[in-house]
């Protein structure tokens, strides 16, 4: 292996966490020549995201690994990619995936064109994910499938990646369950072998998603009611929650033996949001609707046969089948079961077995 990785050239996104260090040590140790990049997000004015502090992890990390190390910035891009996208999208009402326009955008959109412009044989990541090469003649695909660690599988936010991307990415923790990388962070002395897993939004670190709104979405008020419709408590405004969401509103009638409550419908022009013990979701809860469709393929999956999908990060996988629409753009998506807190603007994602088919934007 190293013999025939000696003249590859492999640039790693490195953020400065566990995952792409361990990456990284996993590339070298193979023989590739790595050179670890750090990509420069946009940063809000009036908030400190820690990027200082993640770049100097991913510098320390080059540093003990002896490869070359270089930050790309690519703030610009992220303003106007992601944070534009995201902010746009609560204005509608809508709830945007952050994470997803990241991967597509910036990660395998402004970093993989970066890399291949200057010589890049492939590009690395420290997500959950795995690449199979299938040949079938003289004709090479390849399949992207969940991470082996069901806990930590990152696909859902991978949707959209195309064959041009895959055929010049690796993955190289997707094979390993978290327990096995820290481990091995451990057996090459990282310096981030006991750094905890980065939660925050991809841009915005640990930053409070509704603080960091408020600069750009008035707060307004309103109340927060039941589903007898009686008034039990307030908001900050409607646009700032999303369905399924059981935090940051207040509750001014509270039974002690109640059960969280959860946002299960919002009202834009009266500046109401309704909430239940039950996470909820509208009519037809059945049937989704997608739009912005990607599948990893480049082809229609085969829509006599039955899939599995997912509408939010961590959801077990749920059993349905694909319907095309007059909309030649967008596809039904019907469950066997009916599914809870349905929320337009976000990721429904669809696999086959353990491979990821691609996915689309939940349309109203």
């Amino acid at each position: 292996m190293i013999k025939n990785n000696k003249n590859k050239k492999v640039f790693v996104g490195l953020s400065g966490g566990v995952d792409s260090s361990v990456s990284s040590a996993l590339l070298k140790e193979q023989g590739y020549t790595v050179v670890g990049v750090f990509i420069k997000a946009w940063e809000p004015e009036n908030f400190d995201c820690g990027w200082r502090v993640e770049r100097r992890d991913a510098m320390r990390v080059a540093a003990t690994l002896d490869i070359p190390f270089i930050t790309l910035d690519l703030s610009k891009e992220y303003k106007e990619k992601v944070v534009d996208y995201m902010v746009a999208e609560y204005k509608l009402g809508r709830t945007p995936n952050p994470d997803v326009m990241c991967n597509k955008a910036i990660k395998f959109g402004a970093f993989f064109d970066w890399a291949m412009s200057r010589g890049a044989d492939f590009v690395a990541t420290g997500h959950y994910a795995r690449i199979k090469k299938k040949k079938a003649g003289d004709l090479e695909t390849f399949e992207m499938l969940a991470g082996i660690d069901n806990n930590k599988d990152q696909t859902y936010f991978l949707w959209t990646l195309k064959q041009k991307q895959l055929a010049k990415t690796l993955f190289l923790v997707g094979d390993l369950e978290k327990s096995e990388v820290r481990k091995l962070a451990t057996k090459f002395n990282l310096p981030t072998k006991n750094k905890k897993d980065s939660q925050g939004v991809c841009f915005v670190g640990k930053l409070d998603i509704k603080e960091f709104l408020k600069d750009f979405i008035e707060e307004k008020t309103g109340n927060v009611v039941d589903v007898a419709g009686e008034v039990i408590g307030q908001h900050r405004g409607v646009l700032f929650y999303t369905l399924g969401e059981r935090h940051g509103f207040e509750i001014f009638k509270k039974n002690p033996n109640e059960r969280p409550l959860y946002v299960v419908a919002k009202d834009l022009l009266t500046n109401i949001i309704t909430v239940s013990g039950t996470p909820l979701s509208g009519v037809n809860d059945n049937e989704v609707i997608i739009d912005s469709i990607n599948w990893v393929s480049g082809q229609i999956p085969d829509l006599t046969k039955n899939y599995l999908a997912r509408i939010r990060y961590r959801q077990p996988l749920e059993n349905c089948h694909l319907e095309t629409m007059s909309a030649k753009e967008k596809m039904k998506v019907i469950f066997d079961n009916p599914q809870t807190s349905i929320a337009v603007g976000q990721s429904l994602v669809l696999y086959d077995g353990e491979v990821c088919l691609g996915g689309g934007i939940i349309e109203e």
